[in-house]
């Protein structure tokens, strides 16, 4: 195993099998795949796709190579580090640009808010973290509507919460609010022993009924063996905000976010 670590921090940004390099070792990236759901299969998986998918935050690379080498789509990724380009060119097999890929060294914000890429991402997963991997870097209203502005019609956004300090509902109501204002649909998969927590949030569309969905994840799990029908197990409404009773007739009320289990992994420590 070959991970992925910024400076001398315990923090892993990805992994990789050096034998299996397009295999998805890490939980919380395999659940990230879980956009597939709200695709129609015959969209993808027999040979080049018409499917734009785009990442903000390389990481290892993981996500890049697996939609650009196992699905065949057309792939976009959006990183800030060029260290981090340069490692994964290096050490963890990403290819160089060509027809399909196109990875982008600049800003993931400048880069969802530009107009030249309204409506052109049909799958954006977004996995955006800093070196002490304590909270995403952009989590605000504003970040996330450029996020939906950049997605065709039934497109999906996926990103990945975890953090030291994050507190993942705040962040997934925001997803929300976003979206439901586009008459879009949202919803949580349920985090893993980790604390990643993926939030799916599907574009102008109503969300599908268990039957689609059970019948698509049949199909994902076929074609890519990945366990999809247990992400469809997993799927959850994004948490309500709830308040506090006051603790004293004199006292104000007051909004009490839930929070998510968001413990830290310790990482291994292996670099190479």
């Amino acid at each position: 195993m070959r991970y992925l670590h910024l400076g001398h921090t315990p923090w892993v940004q990805g992994a990789m099998r050096v034998r299996k390099p397009r295999v998805i070792e890490l939980e919380y990236v395999r659940r990230m795949m879980a956009w597939l759901l709200l695709h129609d299969t015959e969209r993808w998986g027999s040979g080049p796709s018409e499917l734009h998918a785009a990442q903000l935050g390389l990481g290892a690379a993981t996500l890049t190579r697996y939609c650009h080498a196992e699905l065949a789509l057309r792939t976009t990724a959006v990183e800030l580090n060029p260290q981090v380009i340069a490692a994964c060119r290096q050490w963890f097999r990403l290819p160089a640009n060509d027809d399909r890929l196109t990875v982008v060294y600049g800003d993931a914000g400048d880069w969802v808010r530009d107009a030249a890429h309204a409506g052109t991402v049909d799958a954006l997963c977004v996995d955006l973290y800093d070196h002490q991997a304590a909270a995403p870097v952009l989590d605000d209203v504003d970040f996330y509507a450029a996020c939906h502005a950049c997605l065709a019609p039934g497109g999906v956004l996926s990103v990945n919460l975890f953090g030291r300090s994050s507190k993942f509902a705040r962040s997934a109501r925001r997803i929300e609010a976003v979206f439901a204002e586009g008459g879009g649909s949202v919803r949580v998969v349920a985090a893993t022993d980790e604390g990643n927590t993926v939030v799916l949030a599907l574009k102008g569309a109503d969300w599908p009924d268990a039957a689609v969905l059970a019948e698509r994840a049949r199909v994902i799990e076929a074609r890519t063996g990945l366990d999809a029908p247990l992400w469809t197990r997993l799927l959850r409404r994004v948490p309500a905000e709830r308040v506090a009773k006051p603790s004293a007739p004199s006292a104000g009320k007051a909004a009490a976010l839930p929070t998510a289990a968001t413990a830290a992994a310790a990482a291994a420590a292996d670099k190479n």
